[in-house]
């Protein structure tokens, strides 16, 4: 069959596109499909026709379609479709990177559309750059450690990178993560990129394996997939990149669609969230001292130096651990903010100063400009800080620094502005859009003042297919043998999935003194994609996690058992206890939602195709059980069995 890279079907100058674009759908989804031994599904033919208008009236829409309803075929076809009709690229942004990886895995939706279709579908990747590895933190670290893990990678990474001799068209792309599966979390760390990292300044930023893959990405004809992350950087991003003179991250889109979009919300938090610590704070301005000022500018410098220092050691005295949350509670006293006000003048001054010094001295004109932009991001970092009730603020520590994070509490004003200004089709898309059927609270939590939105349902005959049963938990140690009993009696075939990574540690530390007749794969040992991949293939297996509520994708013998180790409410960490204190009711507005939408999510990861069969054990204390089992009830796909 014939490739096809151009619109899969004619439009004469006298047709309209939308007219001839809804006889293809037609096509597809009645025949074509149908033909090649796709299910012709109700659900997905309604879809397909909600989506049309929304493309044809640059709407935003939410699609609210449960598991089976062959969502993503939908709107990957509208997308493509639309892109070539309008020269330019569809953004598909997912809620993570196991997302990502479902699209484009051997065998998924886009080899499906293209197998089936004839069609040689332009897709490529941008992911976030914590994906990447950083050559300033691993080409150091190769020469001093022993890490058989870490040295391989420094193994992988290609020639020309330390050949300062290489011509720029010789550069290929290098540096994802995926290339690298063996490496743990915990060692990922340690050479990946990360937010203390000045690359702008760095000497590696041209031949670093992020410049690359955004070179590449960048030229996509039909899709660019990349996540939430990624994608609120991006438009956080923007402006400033094109005040320096560099391309945004992401190229002008025809259409968005955001997979999993009910997470968009938090992406947008954390797109908008700056991050201080002292080293970063006195490398930038130890920089400024070296250059030629004023005596009155050094004196200004100094003066900020240890007005931070002592701010952070004020900081780090008062900061309250959380459990399960790496995020210490920062008090708000009067000296902190004080502080603060005193800290966020002298910035100011000194970027007054830096003018004046610019103009009278000879200055590097490269230098002056990062030197700007930092304090200018750490001026607005604290103002957010100190306007009460705004920010969400924490403090992180690691071996080697303590971090301050600074949060906006409400995004909904930028992102009115800057994302859903824009005249182009916006598509929402996952199983769990609405609350009660209703879409005012994420349209409104998003700054979405006019949408189409609907709700279809799961084909599946989960009465037929699907148990479920409840357990009430009495003691840790009783459940974690219940459990184990239960992976057994499955023969594996298992995924567990936990509300915290403690959670997942407390359960590892009891499996680990038992011997089992199948492998227990743990997130983090590897990267996410092939840990999903072991798991798959190599049967049989049990996979923990606490992060894979939504996204995995495991038809098949290979997951035929969900085990969920306790509600999964969220953590009493600084940014749900900010939004907590500003509910009326925080376990009705905030907790109970936030459980109920994870919970069916974490439901769905069981059945995935019609053939799919299995069990779902769900554990629950006794007073959850008796505060919630009627809200559960309302949610669940059939009746649970307790």
């Amino acid at each position: 069959m014939t490739r096809n890279t151009s619109i899969p079907f004619t439009v004469s100058k006298d047709d309209n596109f939308f007219d001839r674009l809804g006889d293809y759908i037609g096509d597809v989804f009645y025949d074509i499909l149908p033909e090649q031994g796709f299910e012709l599904r109700d659900e997905q033919i309604y879809m397909a026709f909600q989506l049309e208008q929304a493309f044809k009236n640059k709407h935003t829409i939410f699609a609210e379609a449960g598991v089976g309803t062959g969502k993503t075929l939908v709107y990957l076809l509208y997308a493509i479709c639309y892109a070539r009709y309008k020269g330019k690229p569809a953004i598909i942004s997912c809620a993570d990177e196991t997302l990502i990886e479902q699209l484009v895995k051997k065998g998924g939706d886009i080899e499906k559309l293209e197998t089936a279709l004839g069609l040689d579908i332009d897709v490529r990747l941008a992911k976030a750059r914590e994906n990447y590895v950083c050559i300033k933190k691993l080409n150091p670290l190769a020469e001093i450690t022993d890490d058989e893990d870490i040295l391989s990678v420094h193994d992988e990474i290609p020639d020309f990178v330390f050949d300062t001799s290489a011509v720029m068209k010789s550069f290929e792309r290098y540096g994802d993560r995926k290339e690298y599966p063996w490496v743990s979390d915990e060692k990922w760390e340690m050479i990946g990129w990360d937010p203390l990292q000045q690359c702008a300044t760095c000497d590696w930023r041209h031949r670093s394996g992020q410049t690359l893959n955004r070179e590449y990405y960048r030229h996509a004809k039909d899709i660019i997939i990349c996540s939430h992350d990624f994608y609120m950087e991006h438009v956080w991003t923007k402006e400033s990149r094109k005040r320096e003179g560099q391309l945004p991250l992401l190229p002008e889109a025809s259409s968005v669609v955001f997979d999993e979009g009910h997470l968009l919300e938090a992406a947008a938090q954390k797109g908008l969230t700056y991050r201080f610590n002292f080293e970063n704070l006195t490398n930038v301005l130890t920089g400024y001292m070296g250059q030629d000022v004023r005596e009155e500018s050094l004196l200004l410098v100094e003066d900020i130096l240890a007005l931070n220092d002592e701010w952070f050691e004020l900081l780090g005295q008062s900061a309250v651990a959380v459990e399960g949350s790496n995020r210490q509670e920062i008090p708000r006293t009067d000296t902190m903010v004080n502080m603060a006000e005193r800290l966020n003048r002298m910035v100011q001054q000194l970027l007054e100063q830096l003018v004046f010094d610019a103009e009278l001295f000879t200055m590097d004109e490269y230098h002056t400009k990062i030197i700007e932009e930092y304090l200018e991001f750490f001026s607005y970092g604290l103002t957010n800080l100190l306007k009460d009730e705004q920010g969400i603020y924490w403090l992180e520590e690691n071996e080697t620094t303590t971090s301050l994070v600074v949060m906006p509490r409400l995004v909904e004003d930028v992102l009115e502005k800057e994302v859903f200004s824009q005249n182009i089709p916006f598509v929402f898309s996952s199983a769990t859009l609405a609350q009660g059927g209703d879409f005012t609270h994420l349209a409104d939590s998003l700054g979405i003042n006019s949408f189409d939105s609907f709700s279809v349902a799961s084909p599946f005959d989960y009465e037929t297919n699907m148990k479920l049963i409840g357990h009430v938990e009495q003691e840790a140690a009783l459940k974690w043998e219940q459990i184990g009993a239960q992976l057994k009696d499955n023969e594996g075939h298992t995924l567990v999935l936990f509300s915290s990574e403690k959670e997942m540690n407390q359960f590892r530390k009891w499996a680990e003194t038992s011997v089992w007749d199948f492998r227990i794969l743990y997130e983090g040992d590897y990267e996410i994609s092939a840990i999903v991949r072991k798991f798959q293939n190599e049967e049989p297996a049990v996979l923990c996690s606490y992060n894979l509520w939504e996204g995995l994708d495991v038809p098949g013998e290979a997951l035929t058992q969900v085990i969920i180790s306790s509600l999964p409410f969220p953590p009493k960490d600084p940014v749900f206890q900010a939004k907590r204190r500003h509910a009326n009711n925080p376990v009705i507005e905030v907790d109970l939602p936030y459980m109920l939408l994870r919970l069916r999510q974490g439901i769905g990861r069981l059945i995935r195709t019609s053939n799919d069969h299995g069990v779902i054990h769900l554990w629950i204390t006794e007073e959850n059980k008796a505060l919630y089992r009627k809200n559960i009830d309302d949610v669940l796909p059939i009746e649970m069995d307790w």
